[in-house]
């Protein structure tokens, strides 16, 4: 019997709410098993840490609790690829809370279950309690996060016609290998266990096999957690082909017959459920076409297991011809509605057309004002023959200012600093100012352009620049500047579309060129009176003859074809352009120049774009120059190949060029060989009247860590050339050393033997200069005009009776030749990489070139960083 009944230990509690757990009461009677009860319904209530009940002999019975500690705080240590702030929403635990180890447990098991769905399945999480005064606590979970758990292996079972590698091709998941070192499917993730089954029935679908499943898919984590083996087990079943193929047609419009015909599965050929799914595509297009936007399209299989056939029957149920009702234009904060409309091929009344409604969103694309994936919904008008168009665009930032420094193969140092608005006031209009700097050039440019003139559908753009470009070509690493050319002008530009592909662009260009050479570097005072004028010797004819102020007045013309389905990254469509310029309305040059480029897209596969690329040119000089070894098209207006269009090849290492190869040693004493060391070999690109240029390339798909770098591999061949103009004179003609019988002689290298060059000089009246005899007391060594004797001046007279020698300068032999101007393909190949890389776009290309002629510079590495490309 219980006499009395008391609560020791409380602090925060009541001593009622503790009696209020257990069945003791004053003056009821008590058992071992109704004491045992009570201590365990007290510490069931997670309120108590510690529990004990005394008096049972005498039955004055004490009940002495230890209350749970008041959490104080809750601390995450070692957690680095999950926040704590993250942890602490999902735990049960937090200040102010009572501490109880069931909570505990709980938050453990949560914490543990956060790090497997980051794929950290050998994550452990170590609760700990830190005491406190005033019965507090601090718990303080510390986790050792561990690895991803990757996929270790897969394993497939009861494939026989495949083999497991071409299966997990098909797979999302990855085993985890080096070869997939960017991919982020090599993790483990138990909803892409799901997926990968359904990749691999539709892998078999695609072959024929209809009746493959996949019997069971198991997931096994390995001892030390750091990896998974998956195994599937899959019955492949028999191959099956198509039977009859048909199409069953309730709009009255169409013929079965004409439309089974046209489709591109046919009797006999393998099963495959993407073709069935391509099929019921066309058909739905093909009916979108001709306004039936809603055509219901079924197909119907009739499986023959006996025979492995598979008849297909395509049911186009009855629709109504469908109109349009209205288009809806969402989400344009800046961009006027009329500039979205315009690119529309449908209006508003107009027959719906699925092909119209596709040509609208590719339109809209690309113009870039909006973000990526766009389209064009199809929603259900007020009556069922209605439809409702929904664009929902979703604005980009379209202003750009850029300043930016950066580094390339070409260029060496570059800055650039360009503000542009491609969508101007939101009317589409595009305003530019730019200013480029590097070691080669130096431009700035202001442009503006407006691509629906008064709302009619003509483009007017005008450009404004000033570019100075500095030519060069090196000595073996050095590099020298050539000429420097300035130019300064102006350009319009309007187009016309003349059908839903073809535009018509004219132009008109007045521009400015000053070509100059470094005068104490390529000058020299040939004739002796003072003045410095061009010398070829040094600059070369071709350069000599290029120096000057010239002003270009063209106007041309351009018939472009353009079904690109983005003028941005295009990844299906082409795009021909043809060029005419007629230089010679005027101003100091006259030529007809004509261009040719062209592009093709295919998407081929998942990701994979395939490119064919072509271009070409020729001008053709309408007067200039006839004189023997000038050629009428000036060197600043030809054609030039290599780095960076033609990969594989050097900055206009492509094309007609002038080596000079100097000579060393004395021809008298058979010493003489021509230095061919390539430092010490001068190499002038001229370009040329005509070339061509070709590429075939393959952009290669990454895994999505690798596209969220911004990688953008390819592999590349290239072919082109640059070729024909006038064969340059001569600099200089040497003398070829003869022995006593008048034969020629050749060095030992086989390089003919050639003497210096003498130059005799005259006076600004054409009276040649001598040297006066050392015999002479008074004026030996001097020049003079005169023949005999002295004079300080041309006017004073010749005084004493030396008789003089005439005065000449030597030019050391060299070996000049033309070489390069060849029609022949030269061809590279090679692999290249796009980035977008946090400091700007790069592209980096390794290039081999194949074949090559005399004269092509090679160049097997290119890159560019912090410029377009």
């Amino acid at each position: 019997m219980t006499k009395s009944l008391r609560v020791e230990g409380v602090q925060r509690l009541e001593p009622e709410t503790i009696l209020s757990y257990t069945r003791l009461r004053t003056g009821e009677p008590y058992t071992t098993e109704t004491v045992d009860q009570a201590i365990k319904d007290l510490l069931g209530s997670d309120l108590l840490a510690d529990v004990a009940i005394e008096g049972l002999e005498t039955g004055d019975l004490v009940i002495r609790i230890r209350e749970n500690p008041v959490i104080n705080r809750v601390v995450f240590e070692g957690n680095k690829r999950l926040k704590s702030d993250k942890i602490l929403k999902e735990v049960k635990l937090g200040p102010r809370q009572l501490f109880t180890r069931t909570a505990v447990r709980a938050d453990v098991a949560r914490i543990v279950e956060l790090y497997r769905r980051q794929g950290r399945f050998a994550a452990t999480v170590a609760p700990k309690m830190v005491s406190l005064d005033q019965n507090r606590v601090d718990v303080v979970f510390e986790i050792d996060e561990g690895p991803k758990s990757k996929v270790r292996q897969i394993n497939i079972i009861g494939n026989k016609v495949f083999g497991s590698r071409v299966l997990q091709g098909a797979m999302a998941t990855k085993q985890s290998r080096i070869s997939a070192l960017f991919s982020s499917n090599t993790s483990y993730d138990q909803d892409r266990l799901a997926y990968d089954q359904q990749k691999l029935r539709q892998f078999y679908l695609t072959e024929g096999y209809a009746d493959f499943r996949v019997i069971s898919a198991m997931a096994e984590l390995t001892p030390d957690k750091r990896d998974f083996i998956i195994t599937y087990v899959v019955e492949e079943g028999p191959r099956y082909k198509f039977g009859p193929v048909t199409v069953d047609s309730a709009i009255r419009d169409f013929d079965d017959k004409r439309l089974a015909t046209a489709l591109q599965i046919k009797e006999g050929q393998w099963y495959n459920a993407k073709a069935v799914e391509d099929t019921v595509e066309q058909l739905s297009e093909t009916a979108g076409a001709f306004g039936y936007a809603f055509a219901d399209v079924r197909p119907e299989f009739q499986r023959d297991k006996d025979a492995l056939t598979m008849t297909m029957n395509f049911h186009i149920g009855e629709s109504n011809r469908t109109y349009i009702e209205r288009i809806d234009i969402t989400g344009n904060r800046q961009t006027q509605d009329k500039v979205i409309r315009r690119e529309m091929r449908v209006a508003e009344g107009d027959a719906f057309n699925t092909f119209l409604v596709k040509r609208s969103q590719d339109r809209i694309n690309s113009l870039g004002y909006f973000e990526d994936k766009f389209e064009i919904e199809r929603k259900e008008g007020s009556t069922p023959d209605r439809i409702v168009l929904a664009a929902n665009v979703e604005e980009r930032a379209n202003g750009e200012l850029t300043l930016s420094a950066g580094f390339s193969s070409l260029e060496s140092f570059i800055l650039q600093a360009s503000i542009r608005q491609r969508n101007f006031r939101g009317m589409g209009q595009t305003v530019s100012a730019s200013a480029d700097y590097s070691s080669t050039s130096k431009s700035i440019e202001l442009g503006f352009t407006e691509p629906y003139l008064f709302d009619s559908n003509v483009a007017l753009g005008a450009t404004i620049f000033r570019r100075d470009y500095n030519a060069f070509n090196y000595i073996g690493s050095d590099r020298s500047t050539t000429y420097e050319q300035v130019s300064t002008g102006f350009q319009l530009v309007a187009g016309l579309p003349l059908t839903e592909y073809w535009t018509l662009s004219t132009r008109y260009t007045l521009m400015k060129d000053d070509v100059t050479l470094d005068k104490s570097t390529f000058y020299s005072d040939t004739d002796g009176d003072g003045d410095t004028e061009c010398d070829p010797l040094k600059a070369g004819t071709y350069y000599c003859q290029a120096i000057g102020s010239r002003i270009t007045s063209l106007v041309g013309v351009s018939l472009i074809y353009d079904s690109l389905n983005s003028r941005i990254r295009p990844s299906r469509g082409h795009r021909l352009s043809f060029s005419a310029d007629f230089a010679g309305l005027g101003g100091d040059v006259s030529y007809l120049r004509g261009r040719f480029d062209g592009a093709k897209y295919w998407n081929v596969g998942k990701g994979f774009i395939f490119s064919l690329t072509g271009e070409g040119g020729y001008i053709h000089g309408l007067k200039g120059s006839t004189t023997a070894g000038v050629d009428p098209i000036r060197i600043t207006d030809r054609f030039y190949l290599g780095e960076p269009q033609f990969r594989g090849f050097d900055i206009r290492g492509v094309g007609p060029r002038v080596k000079r190869i100097s000579y060393t040693g004395d021809p008298t004493t058979g010493t003489q060989l021509l230095n061919t060391d390539k430092d010490s070999v001068t190499d002038d690109a001229l370009g040329g009247k005509a070339y061509y240029l070709t590429k075939a390339e393959l952009e290669i798909p990454l895994g999505a860590g690798a596209r969220e770098m911004g990688l953008r591999p390819s592999i590349f061949i290239q072919a082109g050339a640059v070729f024909n103009i006038t064969r340059p004179s001569k600099t200089v003609e040497f003398e070829q050393l003869k022995d006593s019988s008048g034969k020629l002689l050749y060095n030992a290298d086989g390089s003919p033997t050639l003497l210096p060059k003498k130059t005799y000089v005259y006076d600004s009246n054409g009276k040649p200069y001598y040297v006066v005899a050392s015999t002479d007391a008074n004026y030996a060594g001097q020049t003079t005009t005169c023949k005999v004797g002295y004079a300080a001046s041309a006017s004073a007279a010749c005084v004493g009776t030396s008789l003089n020698t005439l005065y000449y300068t030597e030019t050391s032999p060299f070996l000049e030749s033309f070489v390069g101007d060849s029609a022949k393909p030269r061809i590279s190949i090679g692999f290249g990489v796009n980035w977008t890389s946090p400091f700007g776009p790069l592209r980096i290309d390794v290039a081999k070139d194949i074949i090559s002629v005399d004269g092509d510079d090679a160049k097997l590495i290119t890159f560019n960083v912090g410029t377009q490309f």
